[in-house]
């Protein structure tokens, strides 16, 4: 195409865009607010929220939306060092080896009025460790701990564990606070918390509305409010940005990030894999596992269907975290599809049922290309004979996959997953991946289970080498999963906004921070 022909592509790429925008946004109430020229941010998402939950505030996709904005955590962890910080708890300490005890901020008020005291703080973390709502909250960073809660006086909370526990603080900076008239035995759709930024409204299909809450507790943010948008192109979201329609576009693709002044790229605390059944043959056979992690070949989808920044994984944890096998990175699993047809031979000559057809779920949102990256992988998994289909999932329809229970009478699949591990442990990761009763495990291993239960209890220098052999162990004897990359994200800033993405940015958006130009 001449260069002519490509920019007259681009100006009707902008004008459709702003059609679209212009339309989805001009009903009702926001009728008033389709400018970004007012105080308020809008961010336009690469999908919708199913909820706003905010014992899901960890989630990506609630968690762009609430996570320090309408919900707060007890402890927050600095992004730029992983140092803790006070956020509704002032400060903490051990007071015995089975429990912490927490100091709690005073005149804090949640956004219906409610007030922010232990048991507030106690009511919303026995909601979050019970038994009547799963979410990911407890199901990542709470799963294999037992704890009590208990509420001393209006400002004093303490947390008792039947084991001790070395990293209560890190926990419960992951761990949010919503109000304590948020039912006990059900999602919420519009949660409430003490946060800088209050739920307002949600036109499902087209925004969901935050307004600033002039009783929090901190320095008063510069925006007004704050409104989410979503739309699936990459290249629609970074075209919104450029003609005036949105301040950020929390995910672009790396084609569209063609702007220096508009566009960030960083490390983005993700790391993807596929998540094999290994509970069902052909995948409960450590041979076939293996075959299909050789039959993948990483390396031709840095730079073409993935950014060239990518970073080949070992492990489920970043290597900034505590606990990273450095060793493992020297030994990045090699293409080798002659090899998966040797052991896909061997598995079937000893009675592996390998011709079993395989559903191969993909993920519509999880990251750029990662449809496109589903496809090419399953055609190399088709090139050294193995038997898949593909399903492409919504966020809706991935949820039922991601966390157990599963489906039941599920066919075996793998599932495209992706996973933040900027969680400051590797416990977080391990249990919930991993461990038998984790709740996005498809493995279990009593031997593996044990030796999780076992470093968990550690400190100091002898935790960080248990979880580097666990890792070693997971990556080498064990192969449940294909580790893909630690991901590189990109996002679009606009001109207006004082805004810098961080590696907490694919998962949270901290409208606080942001200032105006």
């Amino acid at each position: 195409m001449s260069a002519k022909g490509a920019g007259s592509v681009r100006i009707a790429l902008l004008a459709s865009v702003a059609l679209m925008a212009a339309g989805a946004m001009a009903t009702g109430a926001a009728q008033a607010q389709t400018k970004v020229t007012d105080k308020w941010i809008t961010v336009i998402l690469p999908g919708e929220p199913h909820d706003i939950e905010g014992c899901e505030a960890s989630r990506s996709v609630q968690g762009r939306v609430a996570k320090f904005n309408i919900v707060e955590s007890l402890v927050q962890k600095n992004p730029a060092d992983g140092v803790l910080k006070p956020r509704l708890a002032t400060s903490w300490k051990q007071v015995d080896p089975l429990t912490w005890e927490f100091k709690l901020r005073e005149g804090v008020t949640f956004h219906d009025g409610a007030p922010f005291n232990a048991a507030a703080a106690k009511r919303s973390l026995d909601r979050t460790l019970g038994k009547t709502i799963v979410c990911q909250d407890k199901t990542k960073f709470f799963n294999g701990v037992t704890a009590e809660v208990v509420a001393v006086d209006p400002v004093t909370l303490q947390i008792k564990t039947i084991r001790p526990d070395a990293i209560m603080p890190m926990r419960l900076a992951n761990t949010t606070i919503v109000g304590p008239n948020t039912p006990m035995d059900k999602p919420t759709l519009d949660t409430v918390g003490t946060g800088p930024y209050a739920f307002d409204s949600w036109q499902p299909g087209q925004q969901i509305l935050l307004k600033r809450n002039d009783k929090w507790w901190g320095p008063k943010p510069q925006a007004e409010g704050v409104r989410y948008v979503w739309r699936n192109e990459s290249a629609v979201r970074a075209a919104m940005v450029e003609i005036g329609e949105a301040d950020i576009a929390s995910t672009i693709a790396q084609q569209e990030a063609t702007n220096p002044k508009m566009d960030f790229s960083y490390l983005n605390s993700e790391t993807t894999m596929l998540r094999y059944d290994a509970m069902q043959p052909p995948m409960n056979d450590i041979r076939v596992r293996r075959a299909m992690n050789m039959a993948v070949d990483l390396e031709s989808m840095k730079g073409t269907l993935l950014p060239k920044d990518v970073i080949p994984a070992t492990q489920v944890v970043m290597p900034s975290i505590p606990g990273h096998n450095h060793e493992l990175d020297k030994h990045v699993h090699v293409y080798n599809p002659t090899k998966a047809k040797q052991l896909l031979a061997e598995a079937k000559a000893s009675g592996v049922p390998v011709d079993t057809e395989i559903l191969f779920l993909a993920s519509t949102y999880h990251y750029q290309n990662s449809v496109e990256v589903a496809e090419a992988i399953l055609n190399m998994y088709k090139a050294v004979g193995l038997n898949m289909k593909i399903q492409t999932l919504e966020a809706g329809q991935y949820a039922k996959w991601t966390s157990k229970p599963y489906p039941e009478k599920a066919p075996p699949s793998i599932l495209q997953a992706s996973h933040d591990n900027n969680s400051g442990d590797p416990v977080f990761s391990a249990f919930q991946r991993f461990a038998c009763d984790g709740a996005s495990s498809n493995f279990c291993s009593p031997e593996l289970d044990k030796e999780i239960a076992r470093v968990s209890d550690l400190g100091g220098d002898a935790r960080i080498k248990g979880w580097q052999e666990i890792m070693r162990t997971i990556y080498e004897d064990m192969e449940p999963v294909l580790f893909m990359y630690h991901m590189v994200g990109f996002t679009r800033v606009g001109p207006r906004v004082d805004f810098k993405p961080d590696v907490t940015t694919n998962a949270e958006i901290r409208i606080e921070e942001i200032k105006f130009k």
